[in-house]
């Protein structure tokens, strides 16, 4: 078993942004700069958002920090949308999800200038994407994709199984694998999925992002797997400082012992997904 180090990979990509950066500002051109926006106060997200930021400040982007308070209306909310789409300063922003229930979340994706739109939530990226056209993608599968081109993975003819059909993870994976190039035969599984453990078990390389912790177990997997673990749930822990600790969607010990390749958690994924994120941003910032 080789574990996949997500932080690893993700320090070498950030390594040649920041060489990019560095040409881009000895031309006399202007920095790349990724703007976030941040309602409340879920740790998750006060957590997420202070990496991306980090990152900006390591590969040498300018970035910016907007912060609402939980009852920010949606009409504050599409204002300031609004703001930063016509803000020639700013190359690409997000709005770091989720957001409160009173406000409509596809409504706000929508309202994002698809030139702006790093996070490649808005439907004309997706759009462009599932048809195969050069565009900004979900910065979690486009992070999952680095990895497994980067440790060599075959895809190609592969037998895939995407647990979650989520529009952030799930869905854009499942396309960006059977595209060509990728070549991967892929099978979505859900909640509804009939004689689950049967076909996942029948899977080359099992992407879990289901959201339920430990929910792959070694009888779901077989020998020589490839497992990728999106999963990232807080569960109480008595064994951590913060109270609580982080969980993937794969029981990690039982199953390590079965895979030629698995993504810890923390530490597989998660990086992957903030370096995708400055990946679109400077291809917003060359646009």
């Amino acid at each position: 078993m080789e574990l996949i180090d997500g932080k690893k990979i993700s320090t070498e990509i950030k390594e040649e942004i920041a060489k990019e950066v560095k040409k881009i500002v000895s031309k006399g051109e202007k920095r790349p700069h990724l703007a976030a926006i941040l309602v409340g106060h879920d740790g998750g997200s006060e957590t997420y958002v202070a990496h991306k930021v980090k990152s900006c400040e390591q590969v040498g982007f300018d970035s910016s920090l907007i912060r609402f308070e939980n009852d920010v209306t949606e009409k504050e909310l599409l204002s300031k949308i609004d703001e930063l789409n016509n803000d020639t300063k700013i190359d690409g922003f997000i709005v770091q999800l989720p957001i409160p229930k009173h406000i409509d979340e596809q409504k706000i994706i929508e309202a994002i200038d698809p030139k702006k739109d790093v996070d490649g939530f808005h439907p004309m990226n997706v759009g462009n994407m599932v048809i195969g056209i050069d565009t900004f993608v979900s910065a979690t599968p486009a992070g999952i994709i680095d990895l497994l081109q980067r440790y060599n993975i075959e895809t190609s003819g592969k037998n895939v199984v995407v647990l979650g059909r989520s529009n952030i993870v799930g869905r854009p994976m499942s396309i960006l694998l059977s595209q060509k190039g990728l070549d991967a035969t892929v099978t979505v599984c859900h909640s509804k999925t009939k004689n689950l453990t049967s076909i996942v078990k029948q899977a080359d390389i099992i992407i879990a992002a289901i959201g339920i912790p430990e929910f792959v177990t070694k009888d779901m997997v077989k020998e020589g797997a490839v497992i990728i673990d999106v999963g990232t749930t807080r569960v109480k822990s008595d064994l951590t400082k913060s109270g609580w600790k982080l969980k993937g969607d794969v029981k990690f010990d039982e199953v390590a012992e079965k895979c030629s390749y698995i993504t810890p958690v923390p530490g597989g994924v998660g990086p992957m997904t903030i370096v995708s994120l400055l990946k679109n941003t400077l291809k917003a910032a060359k646009k």
